[in-house]
């Protein structure tokens, strides 16, 4: 079983390591795009420190992240598992596996990402900016420049993948339609009433990929999963004009 985890928008800045190493990083049918995207991201923070704080969506006291965006090529890389650190990452845990949990991570566990489309834990990356919801200058949405190539490395993903994806980095490639790929969604209740609460939805995906990664047994399978996602403690719901969807409820 692969898990796709959404990146997060803040990450730990590597004050050490080696610089960036497009040809490195896996997934190398997505190299070409990586290249576009790395070229015109620095070139407008370099050019147009304004335009480019405008477009990635930062205030006044945010230009570090533009001058950091600037110098990607050049900038101290560390592993994705590290420099990734939201409320995914916290509830995933990964620091506080056993060793042979975190190499089961390593080759489970997909990371979507805007920048570099997809990574795997290991994968030496910078800190960046760059969501999946900006508009570059020159390129345009991250869905018209990521659809294509995203969504032909996302069919070539074999076995069971379990799809924790946040909106944003669905938008960039739709999940291919087949019953090994299971999307989850994560519904907060409260009285009655479901809303996607955006801390309880992260923590709750990253909980899910821990245990998924922890467990004795891997589940196989949409059946298997439901089974195993009862067994985890959570409620859940398969959703009915969607076969592939699963719905945990929490409280």
């Amino acid at each position: 079983m692969l898990i796709l985890l959404p990146p997060s928008e803040g990450k730990s800045v590597p004050h050490s390591g080696p610089p960036l190493d497009l040809d490195g990083l896996p997934f190398p049918e997505l190299r070409r795009t990586r290249r576009t995207l790395v070229t015109a991201l620095t070139t407008l923070c370099r050019t147009d420190p304004a335009a480019a704080a405008s477009a990635l969506g930062l205030g006044p006291r945010q230009a570090d992240e533009v001058t950091r965006d600037a110098r990607l090529r050049r900038a101290p890389c560390a592993a994705a598992i590290e420099v990734y650190s939201g409320v995914v990452f916290d509830s995933l845990g990964y620091a506080t596996m056993s060793r042979r949990q975190q190499h089961r991570a390593d080759d489970r566990v997909v990371i979507a990402s805007a920048l570099w489309g997809l990574v795997r834990p290991t994968a030496m990356i910078p800190a960046y900016r760059l969501s999946g919801g900006t508009t570059l200058p020159g390129l345009g949405t991250m869905r018209r420049v990521w659809h294509d190539p995203l969504g032909t490395a996302l069919s070539k993903l074999e076995g069971l993948v379990l799809d924790l994806r946040s909106g944003a980095y669905c938008a960039l490639a739709p999940m291919p339609r087949h019953e090994s790929w299971v999307s989850v969604r994560v519904f907060h209740e409260h009285a009655g009433r479901r809303t996607i609460v955006s801390h309880h939805n992260k923590a709750t995906k990253g909980l899910i990929a821990r245990a998924a990664l922890t467990s004795a047994r891997e589940p196989t399978g949409l059946a298997g999963l439901q089974s195993a996602l009862t067994s985890w403690g959570y409620r859940v719901e398969r959703e009915r004009d969607a076969s592939a969807t699963l719905d945990v409820i929490v409280s």
